[in-house]
């Protein structure tokens, strides 16, 4: 099982949350929000500039800094 970090996929590419390597306040967080392993994330478009992420777990779709993309890996679907 090949990962990658979220912020790495591009706009319409699809994978599973495989780990969420954050300090425990924002696991939580991210948790919240529907960020957990084994959940098909999307990926709907990424600002310019390193701008932000713009996600879709589920039905919620949420803007996510690359920072905390950056903590997040993602098996890749084809």
């Amino acid at each position: 099982m090949t990962t990658q970090k979220l912020s790495a996929l591009k706009p319409g590419e699809t994978g599973i949350i495989a780990a969420l390597n954050t300090e425990e306040d924002l696991y939580h967080r991210l948790s919240a929000l529907g960020f957990r392993i084994g959940k098909k994330i999307d990926i709907i478009r990424g600002a310019r500039f390193s701008g932000p992420l713009h996600v879709r777990i589920g039905t919620t779709d949420v803007m996510l800094r690359r920072v905390e993309a950056n903590k997040i890996d993602i098996q890749p679907l084809p």
